[in-house]
């Protein structure tokens, strides 16, 4: 009988947008039926807009590999966690240059098949708005509100309980 074999799958976010000058970090999981080897490998590599030759952006095998020269030397720091199966990266101070795609490629011998993640990155110039800043402000505006509201509720409180000794006083001394 013939055994199947078993596959690596790579789970990544299929589209990324960051701001031109952040930092990002590209987030790469993964599971695989086999326990993790010691001879586990991790290469993440970037095809650009253009379409032009894969290059490559980090390597891992037992410990990180930093590249020695291309446009992602210095820029790219590892973030991942073997045990916890994240091979995640950190690239440093995006450019519009860095438009493109990103895989990840997981071999955790014997599983050394399967599909290689992907992620579309676009570096913007400025942040768009979207549903995170409107619930941040909405969020915020309610925080200031309750503030605004306690402090009123304070300060009538306070008031009515000074007038309130005030027409004590005024009645004691009519008595």
């Amino acid at each position: 009988a013939l055994w199947p074999v078993a596959a690596v799958e790579v789970h990544t976010s299929k589209e990324v947008d960051a701001v031109n000058g952040t930092n990002l970090r590209l987030k790469c999981t993964f599971s695989s039926s086999s326990p993790i080897s010691q001879h586990l490998s991790v290469t993440w590599n970037f095809q650009p807009e253009d379409l032009s030759s894969h290059e490559p952006v980090f390597y891992y095998l037992k410990e990180p590999y930093k590249l020695s020269a291309g446009r992602f030397k210095e820029r790219v720091t590892w973030d991942g966690n073997i045990e916890r199966n994240d091979v995640s990266i950190i690239i440093w101070n995006l450019q519009p240059t860095d438009n493109g795609t990103f895989t990840c490629q997981v071999k955790n011998p014997p599983d050394v098949d399967g599909a290689i993640g992907e992620v579309r990155l676009r570096v913007v110039q400025k942040v768009h708005f979207s549903e995170i800043h409107f619930l941040a402000v909405a969020i915020g505006s309610a925080c200031v509100l309750m503030i605004i509201v306690v402090t009123v509720v304070i300060i009538c409180r306070h008031r009515r309980k000074k007038a309130q000794e005030k027409r004590t006083q005024v009645a004691d001394t009519e008595l």
